[in-house]
């Protein structure tokens, strides 16, 4: 039986408090894993996270900025609507930069000193700003369903940018139901596991939810820019990921996120839409451990 996740602990990291918690040993270095925009770190399941242990790495889920149980920013107000959907930098409360700077605080914190980082969507944006900032301190990447943050590449449906735009349930019923319909048009067709999303949705509601947390984020990704010249400087290994099927962050982006980082991988997933099913697990879990071993096998061809 796999070990269980350690219980929930505080850790200070760039002026801040992020929520975290881990499982395994760092036989093989320690993976962290980075969610994505309003989502909690729940959202790397449990079983997710002892799958990727079992290959002998140390793994660390956590609460980014303004969700979940790390800190809240609510003293810095929210953008308008208008300074968000236009990624006016002047206005915002801050960009994934410091978010990039948050995961290096918690890797100080656990005294890591390089990690393979793994990121989902805004987490990817987040990893992606990580490697371009301190490329010694990440050890591979995996960017899975995120962009370069070019506005006119993979640009999302209407049905998507619709519930972008949508306001925010208040109470837990509206939220699962929301949460619900938000599935039924992001996630993978073919694998709409309809009562694992009613139960997140609901755990999540129940730890925490703000969502002028959720705008903040949201205007921190509008702000931040185009990476992809930045890209183009990465010397860390690198595998993408992405859904054929994404209608939020669409294949483009994510083939222009591998076209951009020299010697990247490219993975599209069939049927995959912006989520993470279950089905391909086992997948995600190859990936990561073959762009870790490429690592090594950098390391040790530079020795």
């Amino acid at each position: 039986m796999s070990a269980p996740l350690s219980d929930e602990r505080l850790a200070p990291a760039n002026g801040i408090e992020l929520a975290y918690q881990e499982v395994g040993e760092p036989e093989r270095g320690t993976v962290v894993l980075v969610m994505g925009l309003a989502t909690q770190m729940l959202a790397w399941d449990e079983e997710l996270c002892a799958k990727i242990a079992e290959r002998g790495f140390r793994v660390v889920r956590f609460d980014n900025r303004d969700i979940g149980h790390s800190t809240m920013l609510d003293e810095l107000g929210m953008p308008s609507r208008i300074d968000m959907l236009t990624g006016r930098r002047a206005t915002a409360r801050y960009l994934l930069s410091d978010m990039a700077s948050d995961t290096f605080g918690l890797m100080d914190h656990l005294e890591i000193e390089s990690a393979h980082v793994v990121g989902a969507s805004m987490g990817g944006m987040i990893a992606q700003e990580m490697a371009i900032r301190r490329p010694e301190r990440v050890a591979s990447m995996v960017s899975m369903m995120s962009t370069t943050g070019n506005r006119w590449v993979g640009t999302p449906t209407i049905r998507a940018w619709a519930l972008l735009l949508s306001d925010f349930a208040r109470d837990r019923d509206a939220y699962v139901k929301q949460a619900v319909r938000t599935f039924k048009v992001l996630g993978s067709p073919g694998h709409q596991d309809l009562p694992y999303v009613e139960e997140l949705a609901g755990a999540m509601y129940d730890r925490s939810h703000n969502p002028a947390g959720i705008i903040r984020q949201m205007h921190a990704i509008s702000a931040s820019g185009n990476r992809t010249e930045a890209l183009e400087r990465i010397d860390v290994p690198t595998t993408v990921l992405h859904g054929s099927s994404d209608p939020l962050a669409r294949v483009a982006a994510g083939k222009a996120t591998a076209r951009a980082i020299p010697g990247a991988k490219l993975h599209i997933f069939e049927g995959m839409g912006h989520d993470l099913p279950r089905a391909l697990w086992p997948e995600f879990v190859e990936e990561i451990a073959a762009v870790a071993e490429r690592s090594r096998d950098q390391i040790a061809a530079g020795a």
